[in-house]
């Protein structure tokens, strides 16, 4: 869970970054560091106005000011990127599996492409499965695979209830699925079901969704620790 502190320090980085002058500060401090009188003439500022700006940024820990090593009377503004990267949201819970299955109602589409995605972004085993599989993957799942060199098996359907195992965490790629499973997965993607389309359009639409939302999930996904039993040998019998 995330700290009440660390939310209202990101609250206070969105808040100074709010105001355009500021926002094209920062902007201006990503690649190299400015004395204020610098800032202060790039943006046209009072003395004043630019204190105060500059003190926004400095109480939200955006920015550092520092002594010239050469002539101490000068001062430099330098970006603090840290905190910058840690304006990015954040899973409000953590997550940890020992594999991820994605499911959707056929197993046909979404379903298949996301565990391919996945299989491309993560070392993490992955499964896709179905609330009622059709007997083969969508042609048109098949030919978007192949665009974005992702391989599916034309015939690799299955039903969530002989795939899903304890330590998955599953994924709801579709808006049925996530509401007629039994027991409701902790994370649902509501992406639009290319079939009735049956478009190409609709297909990389899809693919595009699910890719971004595969990106973002490998990197909030913990790996779980799997207990030393699972990788002891078995015992040979006398």
């Amino acid at each position: 869970m995330i700290e009440i502190s660390e939310l209202e320090q990101r609250a206070a980085g969105h808040a100074a970054l709010g105001d355009p002058i500021r926002l094209a500060m920062v902007d201006e401090l990503l690649l190299g560091d400015r004395s204020p009188g610098e800032l202060g003439q790039a943006f046209n500022l009072s003395s004043n106005l630019l204190a105060h700006h500059l003190k926004v940024l400095q109480d939200a820990a955006l920015i550092t000011r520092a002594r010239s090593e050469s002539d101490r009377r000068r001062s430099y503004v330098r970006l603090l990127p840290d905190t910058l990267a840690g304006l990015t949201p954040t899973p409000s819970i953590p997550m940890a599996a020992e594999r991820v299955v994605f499911v959707c109602t056929h197993n046909s589409a979404r379903s298949q492409l996301a565990a391919a995605l996945w299989g491309r972004r993560s070392h993490l085993p992955a499964a896709s499965a179905g609330t009622e599989p059709a007997a083969h993957v969508h042609p048109r799942a098949l030919s978007t695979a192949r665009r974005h060199r992702l391989r599916l098996q034309p015939r690799g359907t299955a039903h969530v209830g002989d795939t899903v195992r304890a330590g998955d965490l599953v994924v709801a790629v579709c808006d049925s699925a996530y509401e007629h499973l039994p027991a409701r997965p902790p994370l649902h993607w509501s992406v639009p079901d290319p079939v009735p389309a049956d478009t190409d359009d609709a297909f990389e639409r899809a693919y595009t969704d699910l890719s971004g939302r595969v990106d973002r999930l490998a990197t909030a996904l913990t790996p779980a620790v799997i207990p030393v039993e699972h990788h002891r040998p078995a015992k040979d019998t006398p």
